[in-house]
């Protein structure tokens, strides 16, 4: 008696792994696959880079645009800056010797 408990217990187990590793059994474990949401879906045109395309900001990578619009604005504030400031137009100090002179 023990000995056909034993072995219907042997199958009862052998049962249940085959089942859960068979892609198709009844007790199938959960298949887990990793999904990336929206990485593969593109909207709209595919974008360039600046170069590439230099008249259509609208078509540019978001990095080069705002690479290109930093540069843009600091190169108009430093303009302006320069124009209005007018510079160091030939605003030179003469050098005037304060050492004492060189007796021979």
């Amino acid at each position: 008696m023990a000995m056909a408990m034993a072995m219907a217990a042997r199958q009862a187990m052998r049962s249940h792994i085959t089942n859960t590793l068979r892609p198709n059994g009844s007790a199938q474990a959960p298949v887990l696959l990793h999904r990336r949401g929206m990485a593969g879906d593109h909207h709209g045109p595919p974008k360039v880079n600046f170069w590439e395309d230099p008249l259509s900001p609208s078509k540019w990578k978001e990095e080069h645009f705002v690479i290109v619009s930093l540069s843009g604005w600091g190169l108009l504030f430093y303009g302006g800056y320069k124009f209005f400031t007018g510079g160091k137009k030939g605003k030179q100090e003469e050098w005037r010797s304060t050492s004492v002179p060189d007796v021979a």
